[in-house]
């Protein structure tokens, strides 16, 4: 993907960005299964195909059973990954979202595991269907997004980023790294405007004003 910015000064901006997007995924990460999806229910679409996942989805409806069985897991997992075992928590969701593909916030947790050990691929699927089981929810947006950047396709970042806003406009780590992903693209008013609306919303936010202050806002 040809990269936006001239070619003199192109290792010299890399660095720029790269610290501010490292705190994006450990954000990220930090909040991890921590993170309460609560009204992130199953909805009747089918998600996506989740990747490695333990045994292939029923073709009949989820039983009552493997929904209460996989809440289980998931909460095993939530659990496991705040104590940084985060293999056993990946074991945990693995089986959470065999038992129901349609547990959103196993979908959720499994991405940010996947994330945060740079299987970008995996985590974006993950998102993707978490997202598709509650478009209203600018959390898995924002995990594909950080995926995005992270393997180079900034467009598409910026394209979730632009619906995590309106989802969630009061959500200072959207509007931080929908200004890296614009700031990377090249449009300077698009980056100024999120990292001001950051900068607003989270005043102490290093990454937002440093962002602010590059772009000339």
């Amino acid at each position: 993907m040809a990269c936006p910015f001239p070619e003199p000064g192109l290792a010299r901006r890399r660095q720029i960005w790269r610290q501010p997007l490292a705190l994006a995924l450990m954000g990220i990460a930090l909040c991890g299964c921590s993170f309460d999806l609560g009204s992130m229910m199953p909805e009747k679409d089918k998600p996506q195909e989740a990747p490695k996942a333990v045994a292939a989805a029923p073709d009949s409806a989820v039983s009552a059973a493997n929904v209460t069985e996989a809440q289980t897991h998931t909460a095993k997992a939530q659990a496991l990954a705040k104590s940084g075992e985060t293999q056993a928590a990946l074991d945990e969701f693995n089986r959470a979202v065999a038992l129901d593909p349609y547990n959103a916030q196993a979908l959720y947790g499994r991405g940010l595991l996947y994330q945060g050990n740079n299987e970008h691929d995996f985590a974006i699927a993950d998102f993707g269907a978490a997202s598709g089981l509650n478009p209203q929810k600018a959390e898995p947006l924002l995990g594909r997004a950080v995926s995005y950047l992270a393997i180079g396709k900034v467009k598409e970042a910026a394209a979730d980023l632009d619906e995590a806003s309106e989802a969630d406009p009061h959500n200072a780590q959207v509007w931080t790294t929908r200004g890296q992903a614009y700031e990377r693209l090249g449009d300077k008013t698009k980056a100024a405007a999120s990292y001001s609306r950051a900068v607003a919303l989270r005043p102490r936010d290093d990454a937002a004003r440093s962002g602010l202050a590059r772009v000339g806002g």
